[in-house]
């Protein structure tokens, strides 16, 4: 039986999994001021732009119409399985409900789940990457849901900054205490939390003591390495993340590595020289 997946760009997904799996994404708008940002813009362009902006990009949910267009442009006796970023930091989750009501609505036959993941970047990458894999031997979407929402609990996923700079532009810190911290070095050990929020586990001094410490968060989980899949992601600092994946898996031989570039999504908030995993 054929499930096609669709996702969001808040998935920061490699291309080679969108082919190989036959995966959609759905691309939340994103503004530079007044001027739409076109949907095929490579990360490297983005992150250009946004270092020449004196604003930060804006992002929206897409309209729930844009996720209707692309349930009917599936094939018929098609199932649907739409995995989308948390809903506690973006509506695309409900955006998502309302298409797949109206699409009911419609009289259109093809089964239909819209899952609220509760991770974005690398942790829904991981997950959207292992359910395109299931979708292949699958019995049915009731089986891949029940597969994806126990990955969607037990996934981890651990990031942090190189600048705080982002984060204050966004209002998510204040300019004093992203000053304090510039001054001292201080860099933030994220985690996304089970609600699908971010929050902070750890404050170092200095980035490769963050790296360090995020790596050994990787000890904390038990893994059958020749099955296990972990994620790693960057925000346009591909040579630290190569070398990043090179020190988790001389010491964690993990079968396979979903490795991209966060987009503009992610990338707005996290700015360049961020690195984030998911296991």
């Amino acid at each position: 039986m054929a499930i096609k997946i669709i996702t969001d760009s808040g998935s920061d997904l490699p291309l080679e999994y969108m082919e190989k799996y036959n995966i959609s994404v759905i691309h939340l708008p994103v503004h530079f001021q007044h001027e739409l940002m076109p949907e095929d813009t490579d990360a490297e362009s983005f992150y250009a732009k946004m270092r020449e902006s004196k604003e930060l990009p804006t992002t929206a949910s897409p309209s729930p119409m844009v996720f209707l267009e692309k349930f009917i442009e599936v094939e018929a006796g098609t199932d649907i399985m739409v995995i989308c970023m948390s809903a506690n930091i973006s509506s695309t989750y409900q955006a998502a409900r309302i298409a797949m009501e109206m699409y009911k609505d419609e009289g259109h036959t093809n089964a239909i789940e819209v899952i609220d993941s509760k991770n974005f970047s690398g942790g829904l990458s991981l997950i959207v990457a292992m359910a395109g894999k299931w979708s292949l031997t699958c019995s049915s979407l009731l089986e891949l849901k029940e597969k994806v929402v126990r990955q969607s609990e037990e996934v981890q996923a651990y990031f942090t900054l190189d600048t705080l700079e982002n984060v204050i532009k966004g209002g998510r810190l204040s300019r004093l205490s992203g000053a304090v911290a510039s001054v001292l070095n201080i860099k933030l050990l994220l985690k996304i939390s089970d609600e699908g929020t971010v929050e902070v586990v750890e404050k170092t001094r200095g980035l490769p003591k963050a790296l360090t410490r995020l790596l050994a968060r990787l000890e904390e989980k038990q893994h059958d390495y020749e099955k296990a899949v972990v994620a790693i992601v960057h925000s346009n600092c591909e040579k630290l993340a190569l070398e990043i994946k090179e020190r988790i898996l001389e010491k964690y031989p993990f079968k396979e590595v979903v490795f991209s570039n966060m987009g503009p999504i992610m990338g707005t908030y996290a700015g360049e020289g961020g690195i984030g995993v998911a296991f």
